[in-house]
């Protein structure tokens, strides 16, 4: 198990410590900002294709609250990117199921491990998902759950009957397509060229505001290492996997929702269903003009509403 220490500078809320963290014999990720001997942490959980460093504009303002750690999911950012195994492939000692009972272990394995105390956790995109499946986990560990623009995953196969009737007729061979390695990687290397990632950004970040050229090399340098592909390949595979609205059915505790206006991912009309209809949701807060990742595209706005919702009692 890695050290939970950190550096003078990030006790103090100045800069994050970065660490390593040695987790089932895979290399972690994770950074730490604030004051560590504090009672409540908040963890912060990012989203696909991105790491800790996504979390570049509210970290250190939570931090000046709690001690606020973020995590690199495995497959991503500084963590060990292991080959894929989908789940009817032979196993491999060197391989890994990507998916939420992989990433929801990993974090509430580092809860435990090295946060080491109650915890809040807020999460991204899939990171949303990782974060329920990690609070099941954590029972009475867990204080509390923010969702920003959280994955709704509308390729899984429980979601067919939303799509449309065509979908049904190109699935089987959309899924045999996409586990082809040698598709999966070629795609995935067309992808991750700094002009792409910029052009998808736009899509992303409906303002335009922060699309710098520190967000397109903390989304990109990742992408060059050997086993970046890997994860792609798993992700795009997981066609039966946990739902967020499945998850929250079974959550005891809070659940609090922000969310792009704007989001051309993930229909803001969803989000709106689960503050109705799931009694976990205690509230939504909406973004105006932001789409699927307003904490790094309008911090100004999504910031003040984070403080809130981890100081709750």
């Amino acid at each position: 198990m890695g050290s939970p220490g950190c550096s003078g500078e990030a006790s103090k809320g100045v800069s994050p410590s970065h660490n390593l963290w040695s987790w089932n014999e895979r290399s972690i990720g994770w950074s730490l900002m604030g004051d560590p001997n504090a009672e409540v942490a908040v963890l912060l959980i990012h989203g696909f294709g991105a790491n800790t460093n996504h979390w570049r504009f509210n970290q250190p303002v939570l931090a000046e609250l709690l001690p606020t750690y973020a995590i690199d999911l495995l497959g991503f950012g500084r963590s060990d990117q292991p080959r894929a195994r989908l789940k009817d492939e032979s196993v491999s000692a060197d391989a890994v199921h990507y998916g939420f009972d992989l990433w929801g272990q990993q974090v509430a394995d580092f809860c435990r491990q090295v946060i080491d105390r109650p915890v809040r956790l807020v999460g991204n995109s899939i990171g949303g998902v990782v974060a329920l499946r990690a609070a099941q986990l954590l029972g009475e560990r867990c204080r509390g759950v923010v969702l920003i623009d959280c994955a709704q995953r509308l390729m899984d196969d429980k979601q067919l009957a939303t799509q449309p009737a065509w979908m049904a007729w190109i699935r089987p061979l959309l899924k045999t397509m996409v586990r082809q390695r040698w598709l999966s990687t070629a795609l995935f290397r067309n992808a991750a060229r700094p002009g792409v990632i910029r052009s998808v950004l736009k899509q992303a970040y409906p303002s335009g505001a922060n699309i710098d050229d520190d967000l397109v090399n903390l989304l990109f340098q990742p992408t060059q290492r050997e086993g970046a592909a890997e994860a792609f390949r798993g992700f795009i595979n997981l066609f039966d996997d946990y739902l967020a609205p499945q998850l929250m059915e079974e959550l005891k505790l809070p659940v609090d929702l922000i969310w792009g206006e704007l989001d051309p991912w993930e229909p803001i009309a969803e989000a709106e269903r689960w503050a109705q209809t799931l009694n976990c949701v205690q509230s939504l807060s909406v973004v105006q003009n932001a789409g699927h990742c307003p904490h790094d595209e309008a911090p100004d706005k999504v910031n003040p509403v984070l403080q809130r919702l981890i100081n709750k009692n």
